[in-house]
């Protein structure tokens, strides 16, 4: 037992320890409140935006941002041009915090390295909530955005997607194709709760891609956010260009692997046949539908070698997050391939396209079969197209 004047020593240190600080949090506080002061007055006088901290134009990333002549994708992943386009897209008014520009930049060295908050704070010199804040707000503006970069092309655009879809797939047949569908999964660090739901049939924990793209690879939707163990048709006949009958329009068909029914109605969505075939017909049909759907898969294989540190390994944010983080990939691949910039997938990161894919489901009853729409397509790639 101490002595009762130890007691009393010890209960004297801890009055002063919590006056002491007290008075060091009302000193911070006082401090905050004149930094704050000073921005407004400052904005005041000059009009222009206020920043609350001093940006340290040393630090070798903002260097090389700052040089006008160098190459930003060993950093950044995208070119010069392409980051420029994006801070365009992506621009706001701002009346505080550290300026648009800027907020781009940190947002796409996070993603083009797949760091943690504390090391791209390191890396500009900005404190690690301020990134973390970052991150979230231009991941949402995308979010917000996403129109400005995807979207379904006018109508008449139609013909030349089509003649794209002919080229690519090798047969004059297909020229009313105007968009390839498929899912991607995208690995993530599972929740606690409900872990199972993202659990897929490849045996990895991920979220669901679906996207359509045209025959240069460029994405025209995408849905995003189903666990991975949800099955890729009912991601399609949940998502909105399904339900809303947005695409494509009448007289002209997607293109989808076996995992999708083929279909007539609600929209035109035509698979290749079933497994053995019958006949050269049939054979022949399926070479040319795998080679004009290929193009999503190389859509994806694109986006995913561009920003590999990010997606190719388990998303380092949460469930919730990652759909956000998933859909701004896609955004950017976009605004790269609208700013010529493009990127060669990685072939191990393409080997995946050849994995198994789990069980067709079942058509509902408010879906009318494409078979006879297939059967005709098949026909007319048989007359004029050689056996490959």
């Amino acid at each position: 037992m101490p002595s009762a004047s130890a007691c009393v020593s010890i209960a004297m240190f801890l009055v002063l320890f919590l006056r002491l600080s007290a008075r060091n949090r009302r000193l911070q506080g006082r401090r905050r409140g004149l930094r704050r002061l000073q921005v407004l007055l400052d904005e005041t006088l000059t009009g222009a935006p206020a920043r609350y901290c001093a940006l340290n134009l040393n630090m070798p990333v903002l260097r090389i941002w700052l040089d006008v002549e160098s190459e930003l994708r060993q950093d950044f992943r995208l070119s010069r041009t392409a980051m420029r386009s994006l801070q365009r897209l992506l621009h706001r008014e701002q009346d505080h915090g550290w300026g648009n520009d800027l907020e781009v930049l940190i947002y796409t060295y996070w993603l083009a390295h797949g760091l943690s908050y504390r090391v791209v704070s390191r890396v500009f010199n900005v404190p690690k909530p301020t990134v973390h804040r970052i991150i979230h707000r231009v991941a949402q503006n995308i979010w917000d955005n996403l129109g400005r970069a995807i979207s379904f092309p006018p109508t008449a655009n139609l013909p030349t997607v089509g003649q794209g879809f002919a080229n690519i797939s090798g047969t004059p047949a297909f020229h009313n194709v105007v968009g390839a569908i498929d899912g991607s999964h995208i690995r993530i660090k599972p929740p606690q709760r409900h872990r199972l739901d993202y659990l897929n049939y490849k045996g990895f924990y991920s979220v669901n891609m679906q996207a359509i793209c045209d025959s240069n690879g460029r994405f025209l939707d995408i849905y995003v956010g189903y666990p991975g163990s949800v099955h890729d048709t009912r991601v399609m006949k949940n998502s909105t260009f399904y339900t809303a009958r947005r695409y494509p329009p009448a007289g002209y068909i997607l293109l989808g692997d076996g995992g999708y029914p083929c279909l007539e109605t609600p929209i035109c969505l035509i698979t290749p046949f079933k497994e053995p075939v019958q006949g050269q017909v049939q054979q022949r049909f399926n070479y040319h539908q795998a080679k004009g759907r290929s193009i999503i898969e190389r859509a994806f294989g694109m986006m995913k070698t561009r920003w590999r540190s990010t997606l190719f390994k388990a998303l380092e944010v949460k469930p919730t997050f990652a759909p956000q983080v998933i859909a701004s990939c896609a955004f950017l691949h976009n605004v790269c391939m609208d700013n010529g910039d493009t990127q060669v997938p990685d072939e191990d990161i393409l080997g995946d396209r050849h994995d198994p894919q789990p069980p067709r489901e079942p058509m509902a009853c408010n879906e009318t079969s494409g078979n006879d729409v297939r059967n005709r397509l098949a026909a007319q790639v048989s007359g004029n197209a050689q056996a490959p």
